[in-house]
């Protein structure tokens, strides 16, 4: 944005709020969105405001349950308190909003902006179009105008980063309509990828997240098929950077010289998130996924001979169209088989403009639900045994914030283990700070975290968490984008968005 855009776009500084829904793209488009509007001049609302901002921004998911309801049902609260407010502004970009486009100024007139996947970047003009001309700005563009980890960016955190290295998918899975809403695959240049990671490595931040829709599919829009192992070495020559996580992979895409890039770098963290999505053969068919269960447990297998304590994740949707009982009872061999750490299941639901929602077999609510608790009560079984493999470990954990909840009333402080796991921890004498890194012996495992109860072994300050602390001493900014699900840490996976849209399950 010139100069001259930037005075016009805001002539005293108002707020704004970002409400996000849906996957880990969305989040790093969120803060994206925040820096545009932070660069023009905006400042961001209280925590809490629940709309009592000058600008409210919806980034939408598309693949959700009910997304649109939602969305329609948060601008129904919020025309009120517009009516009440001259010059509020409503926004609505992200992937509903390039699904519906004119639909949504139609259903709720009182929206001042309407942007799409590609053109986040123009939030800041289209307000300020909105405001001059006195009526809805809607602007979709069909391919993207600038790689959103290009644009002016406020993270959410001062110690660990998403990094986008791709966007849009290739894939025709049948439930997922995420191609049609971001587009055919780009890859970003290396040279550029590596050069926002040293950057941000300059900053403080000592763990990244290399983020695309099919991460490692990385290298087919340069031609080179090892471009994603090629890209996990170089990151492991950077130093300063302790951490690097990547999601979500395709199994098909899914090739040793990864494997080897992740065993032979001692950065890359012993973690992975493969979406099965199904353990039947005949309905990944259906699904038009481009293995089947013997190829995505043979995978798994490559894993854990090259990375003993790797912890692997999954998606998986129950009551596909078409999904037999013989089916399902696939799907619960293949997850004994993995004996993953843990798996973000779903039940399927229909999702508008998919070829799975016209499909014949749509199976009864009552038995998807069935199928689900079993496979639900399945996974936490594995997950806790899973777990208690972990106790008697020493392990090394990133303290983190906001994850543990009731650290306050246990005396605790909370991290992740290099394999992602949430390990909660006796909260030492010394003084530490998120980013920092200390060393603990795990005593207990739950499900869903590990415990350490006895004295913190080693504490480490660390550039990050120097960043930590001198992001908080500045004047005090409310907590960041308003998730529409729960988060994992920062920056962990997020939950995958239902059917598989998100960056964890939309490869």
């Amino acid at each position: 944005m010139t100069s001259s855009d930037r005075s016009q776009a805001v002539d005293e500084k108002r707020s704004y709020e970002v409400r996000t829904y849906g996957c880990q793209m969305n989040v790093h488009d969120s803060e994206r969105l925040s820096g545009l509007l932070e660069d023009a001049g905006y400042v961001r609302a209280p925590e809490g405001s629940d709309g009592d901002a000058d600008v409210v921004v919806f980034n939408t998911c598309a693949v959700r349950e009910n997304a649109d309801n939602k969305l329609y049902g948060n601008l129904g609260r919020l025309a009120p308190m517009k009516t009440k407010r001259p010059g509020m502004q409503i926004a609505v970009g992200g992937c509903l909003a390039q699904k519906d486009r004119d639909t949504i100024v139609k259903k709720a007139p009182w929206v001042d902006v309407v942007f799409g996947t590609h053109n986040i970047g123009k939030l800041p003009v289209l307000l300020e179009r909105a405001r001059i001309q006195e009526e809805a700005q809607v602007e979709i563009a069909e391919s993207l105008e600038a790689f959103p980890s290009t644009l002016p960016t406020r993270r959410e955190s001062a110690y660990a980063a998403w990094v986008s290295i791709s966007v849009g998918c290739n894939n025709t899975c049948t439930f997922c309509i995420v191609p049609a809403l971001r587009g055919k695959e780009e890859d970003r240049r290396p040279g550029d990828i590596l050069a926002e990671v040293e950057a941000l490595v300059a900053e403080g931040v000592s763990e990244i997240t290399l983020l695309g829709q099919n991460v490692n599919a990385y290298g087919s829009d340069l031609g080179d098929r090892e471009a994603f192992s090629k890209l996990l070495r170089a990151c492991g020559q950077i130093e300063g950077l302790e951490r690097v996580r990547f999601t979500s992979p395709h199994p098909r895409d899914f090739t040793d010289d990864v494997i080897a890039a992740m065993a032979e770098t001692p950065n890359v963290m012993p973690q992975l998130h493969m979406p099965m999505q199904s353990g039947s053969d005949p309905i990944l068919k259906a699904m038009r996924r481009s293995y089947r269960q013997e190829r995505f447990l043979g995978i798994i297998e490559k894993v854990r001979a090259a990375i003993p304590h790797a912890a692997i994740s999954t998606d998986i949707i129950v009551g596909f169209p078409g999904e037999t009982e013989e089916d399902f009872q696939q799907t619960m061999h293949a997850v004994r088989e993995a004996r993953f750490a843990n798996a973000f299941t779903f039940q399927y639901s229909k999702r508008p403009g998919t070829p799975a929602a016209d499909m014949d077999g749509q199976i009864p609510k009552e038995v998807v639900q069935d199928r689900y608790m079993r496979l639900v009560a399945l996974q936490e079984e594995i997950s806790w045994e899973e777990n208690k493999k972990q106790v008697g470990r020493t392990l090394e954990v990133m303290v983190a914030e906001g994850e543990g909840r009731k650290d306050g009333a246990t005396h605790r402080l909370s991290g992740r283990a290099p394999d992602n796991r949430l390990v909660h921890f006796t909260k030492p004498e010394q003084e530490v700070r998120p980013g920092d890194v200390v060393t603990v012996d795990i005593t207990y495992a739950a499900p869903h975290h590990l415990l350490a109860e006895g004295p913190t072994l080693t504490v480490r300050r660390t550039r990050a968490g120097d960043a930590w602390e001198k992001r908080n001493a500045a004047p005090a900014q409310p907590a960041g984008v308003m998730l529409g699900i729960p988060t994992l840490g920062v920056p962990a996976p997020l939950p995958a968005a239902a059917s598989g849209c998100s960056v964890p399950a939309s490869s």
